[in-house]
């Protein structure tokens, strides 16, 4: 028999439309503000659809991430390709770590995202090749320029900006750029020249225990 009014699939197309956009919307606040261990049922929840549906357009926490994170990657990609770029290889690494440092600072999710580089989430190799190919390229050009030190590898500089990356929730709400400071300190003792005065001032030393113990409890599987 056929139906005699409404569309019914174009009407449930457009709802399975609204609840994808709901869930992914959900995600990315959530992933945003917590980082991306949340709860699935949650996000569930809070979009307003059931368990079934999410994972209907979702079928892992790993293809709901790639595509929460799709213009993330996006945005990282185009940093690499404007460093590439560039004529000064000094100012390229700083201006790329400075766009990475901008967009972990202020997502919790793109900070793990980053810092965690889970292989099973969609992209995420290929995300994390990339960088590793920028950075070197950029550490040779720097090196031939003679604005970066001789004696320092690739990994050197990955090596030590994974850890800094990863203390950044802790220091979100007691001063959001705080970042600036030690990005700054740490590429100072990748240059070949003199180091250049600091950006912002330091955090005040009353504050450090309570800081690493904020990030602990958040990273905390019972938190």
């Amino acid at each position: 028999m056929a139906a005699s009014s409404a569309n019914p699939p174009g009407r449930l197309r457009r709802d399975a439309q609204r609840n994808r956009d709901l869930l992914l919307a959900t995600a990315r606040d959530l992933f945003s503000r917590r980082g991306l261990d949340v709860p699935l049922d949650q996000i569930a929840k809070e979009a307003g659809v059931g368990n079934a549906t999410l994972y209907r357009h979702f079928p892992t926490r790993e293809a709901l991430i790639g595509e929460v994170f799709a213009d993330a990657a996006a945005v990282l990609a185009g940093a690499g390709e404007e460093a590439l770029a560039a004529v000064d290889a000094w100012g390229a690494i700083e201006r790329y770590f400075g766009r990475i440092f901008e967009l972990v600072a202020a997502d919790r999710g793109i900070n793990d995202l980053v810092t965690q580089a889970i292989p099973t989430i969609p992209g995420m190799i290929e995300i994390s090749r990339q960088n590793a190919a920028t950075v070197g390229a950029l550490v040779a050009r720097a090196q031939q320029q003679g604005s970066m030190r001789a004696d320092v590898v690739t990994m050197d500089l990955l090596f030590m900006l994974g850890p800094l990356c990863r203390a950044l929730p802790a220091t979100a709400e007691l001063r959001p750029d705080l970042w600036r400071r030690y990005l700054a300190l740490l590429l100072d003792g990748f240059r070949a020249q003199a180091t250049h005065p600091l950006p912002v001032p330091p955090i005040g030393e009353e504050h450090l225990d309570k800081m690493f113990a904020d990030l602990w409890e958040a990273e905390s599987p019972d938190a």
